[in-house]
């Protein structure tokens, strides 16, 4: 992609927030799983921990939210979305939550979510 072929809130490097939020998530095998609801930042460290990935439901109703370490995720250009490593099944499993039932999104919490993508809570 030429430089001149990117938009105006993104470069080859980086994208405004509203960009990535609707973006479509799929599995390995290109199976749409669901799209970025948002994202969560440390608000000191300046980085982002979670893509919250809704999941289900339909026009909003039922819908379960999913936080995935960023780390998980991987932009495919091709498909115009992100890639990760899981299946419908092992995220029906994973750490969720709905609309009005956030939870705290403390160090505990966060621990949970990286081990059950066993990756490492950053510090």
């Amino acid at each position: 992609m030429a430089d001149t072929d990117i938009a105006t809130d993104e470069t080859n490097r980086l994208i405004a927030s509203n960009k990535v939020e609707g973006t479509a998530v799929y599995d390995r095998n290109g199976n749409r799983l669901g799209s970025v609801y948002n994202f969560m930042v440390d608000k000191r460290a300046g980085r982002v921990e979670y893509a919250v990935m809704s999941f289900g439901g339909f026009l909003g109703i039922g819908e379960e939210y999913h936080p995935l370490p960023w780390d998980q995720l991987t932009y495919d250009t091709n498909q115009g979305g992100y890639v990760v490593d899981l299946t419908k099944e092992r995220l029906e499993g994973a750490p969720r939550y709905r609309a009005g039932e956030e939870p705290a999104f403390d160090r505990t919490y966060g621990e949970q979510v990286y081990g059950y993508y066993g990756s490492t809570y950053p510090i």
